[in-house]
């Protein structure tokens, strides 16, 4: 099944006064790889969230965010320096008395962010972390069935450009043999020119037999042949494909060079100069699949 990498998934489960709220866009990566963007509070739960989206993602980049709304999610107290305050409180005392100043201490004078602090601690929530993870799992969920969707169609492009260098094969293997027995007769010709009829019948069929296997392309036919059957049953299988699509592509390119390189007709060469664009094309389509 071709599965593309490229989608987009959001998920929200709420619990009481709790909500989870996950989005998670994925693109073209190399390999697998999970960012998250979440509270600090939920930092403990990154290895249970990247373990989940794997499950789905298996190969490139999926960025996930994270919010949660509802309240009483952080607890905050007043904490008090009492030692360093009683030592304040001394010394701005005993300033006073010496410099005999009258002003009265006040409260603002001892609410220093070093005397008195505000401390958050995240409040503990047995459910927060179930309808996270929930969360995160519809989110995936409605990634994947979008990234199957976008497979779908890449798997048609791609089978109907396959298709179509099929079609340019199958003209090929029916010229090949046309282009010796051209050549066949074009050296006849010039040898009966040349010789007023009188030539080496050997020579001609020895000179014809080294021109037919120096642009024999028979072989690189087949071999192209079995490189897009494989193509077309790589495209139904139940894993990811990607990188394995383009390994076939790059031996098929180089099968269609070869021919390129063997050609000696001008017709064999507009062939190769079609199947190298639909194999561009083709490439293309491939790096978007995981």
């Amino acid at each position: 099944m071709v599965v593309s990498m490229t989608g987009f998934g959001r998920g929200k489960k709420e619990d009481g006064s709790l909500a989870a709220i996950v989005e998670i866009k994925s693109v073209n990566h190399r390999f697998a790889e999970c960012q998250i963007r979440m509270p600090k509070q939920l930092l403990y739960l990154e290895d249970k969230i990247k373990k989940k989206v794997n499950k789905y993602v298996q190969r490139g980049r999926a960025e996930v965010f994270i919010s949660i709304e509802g309240q009483n999610l952080v607890n905050r107290h007043v904490e008090i320096d009492w030692t360093l305050l009683d030592e304040y409180v001394k010394n701005i005392t005993a300033i006073k008395d010496k410099y005999e100043i009258k002003n009265e201490m006040t409260f603002q004078d001892l609410a220093r962010e070093e005397l008195i602090s505000i401390i958050e601690k995240e409040a503990t929530n047995e459910n927060l972390e179930n309808i996270l993870l929930m969360a995160v799992e519809a989110a995936c969920i409605q990634l994947l069935q979008m990234r199957r969707l976008e497979g779908a169609e890449l798997e048609k492009d791609l089978t109907s450009n396959l298709s179509k260098i099929n079609q340019h094969v199958i003209k090929l293997k029916e010229y090949a043999p046309i282009v010796v027995q051209q050549y066949k007769e074009k050296l006849s010709k010039r040898m009966l020119e040349f010789t007023n009829g009188h030539f080496d019948e050997i020579k001609l069929l020895t000179e014809v037999a080294i021109f037919a296997d120096k642009i024999d392309i028979n072989e690189e036919l087949i071999r192209l042949d079995s490189h897009m059957n494989q193509f077309a049953q790589t495209l139904s299988a139940n894993e990811p494909i990607g990188r394995k699509l383009d390994f076939i592509l790059q031996e098929m390119n180089r099968e269609v060079n070869t021919i390129g390189s063997k050609a000696n007709d001008s017709s064999i060469a507009a062939h190769v100069v079609e199947m190298k664009s639909l194999l561009e094309k083709m490439k293309e389509q491939v790096q978007n699949i995981e």
